[in-house]
């Protein structure tokens, strides 16, 4: 008798504790044999159509600064580094002698146009003379003739004298462009020959190029889409990819296919007005073709791989799946295009490993089954 008291009282707090154990429990009681699984609804998205591939960012535009006279160089009015603007003065060259020089062409200048207008004053004595016979047809002839020597005398005195003006504007060195200026090849107080060794570089940053290959078998449409409408061009630093993304817009294709790799050498701009983008600087390109609407889009977890190829599980409305065999067409964002599939179905993105065709299934409490896709809704 103690014995089943004993049984009775343990089955008692063995069903007490039962008892409290489901009335603490929130969540419903799992469906008999139901797997658990994830899932989200096939929806239609603006998806773009992309290439991508890496490319070298160039400046838009480099200038090698050289003198184009000789003499010292007296000052360097520029910083390494520093942003220039067009004609910035960069440096000055000892101007003395071009000064000079300039001076002694304009005092043959004038000297020559006073003997011009003495010259023409006698041939104009000369031509009244000879219509009244006074002069003989030699001497009005000698008088015209000495006249024309000196005019064109004075034209080369002009052309001299503006010779000279250009070589003492070529002492003061200006920018030809915006941009950034690099290190000084050649300090102050040096003597600089025309032409000579550059005094330093300017790469002009703002707009820049950024310069990328694609295989070639890309280029038919790639003519095709830019012959549409211009094409965006996405730029991302591979050490930065956290920040965001530069925009640039397709320039120009080359010329020709190397014949050695195969590809298509392509040029975007960038307008770059925060310096993200700089010379030398190695970065991934996406070239966006185009924009296409209504698109079945699903989460690229719910593509499975199997012998007979890729699949999905679509959930049916009596909480069982079934295997359908799909082609991918691209993927983007953690997104995958899947033609085969129509908005509204819903397909199971985690617990596929336990699924079989007509399996079961019970989707987790508390997810949503929104997917969150990288594409913009149009």
């Amino acid at each position: 008798m103690k014995i089943n008291n004993v049984k009775r009282k343990i089955w008692s707090a063995a069903l007490v504790c039962a008892v409290i154990i489901a009335g603490c429990s929130k969540k419903p009681a799992p469906q008999a044999g139901a797997i658990p699984v994830l899932v989200a609804p096939v929806v239609l998205e603006t998806v773009p159509i992309e290439l991508s591939s890496f490319g070298v960012v160039e400046a838009n535009m480099s200038v090698t600064i050289k003198s184009q006279v000789a003499g010292v160089l007296t000052k360097i009015h520029f910083t390494e580094g520093q942003e220039v603007k067009q004609d910035d003065l960069l440096a000055s060259i000892d101007s003395g002698p071009f000064d000079a020089a300039l001076k002694a062409a304009q005092g043959t200048l004038e000297k020559d146009q006073a003997q011009f207008k003495n010259a023409q004053k006698d041939a104009s004595r000369q031509e009244e003379l000879f219509k009244k016979g006074f002069v003989s047809q030699n001497d009005y002839d000698n008088s015209v003739t000495a006249a024309d020597a000196l005019k064109a005398t004075v034209d080369s005195d002009k052309a001299a004298v503006e010779s000279a003006v250009l070589q003492v504007g070529y002492c003061s060195i200006r920018s030809p462009i915006n941009g950034v200026i690099g290190p000084a090849n050649i300090k102050q107080g040096n003597i600089v020959k025309e032409r000579d060794a550059a005094i330093a570089t300017i790469n002009q940053v703002c707009p820049i190029k950024i310069n990328f290959t694609l295989p070639q078998q890309y280029l038919p449409a790639i003519r095709r889409y830019m012959a549409e409408s211009n094409l965006d061009v996405i730029v991302n630093i591979p050490s930065a990819e956290k920040e965001k993304p530069v925009k640039a817009s397709l320039l120009f294709i080359d010329n020709a296919v190397d014949t050695q790799t195969g590809t298509i050498k392509l040029w975007a701009l960038s307008q770059n007005e925060d310096h993200a983008l700089w010379p030398g600087l190695f970065v991934n390109v996406t070239l966006v073709l185009a924009r296409e609407p209504n698109v079945p889009v699903v989460p690229s977890q719910a593509i499975q791989t199997g012998q007979q190829g890729q699949f999905v599980y679509i959930v049916k409305s009596d909480d069982t799946v079934e295997l359908r065999t799909v082609v991918v067409e691209r993927t983007m964002n953690g997104s995958s295009v899947v033609r085969a599939l129509t908005p509204g179905e819903t397909v199971v993105t985690d617990g596929q490993l336990r699924l079989v065709p007509g399996a079961k299934i019970q989707i987790k409490d508390g997810i949503d089954a929104k997917p969150q896709y990288g594409t913009n809704k149009k």
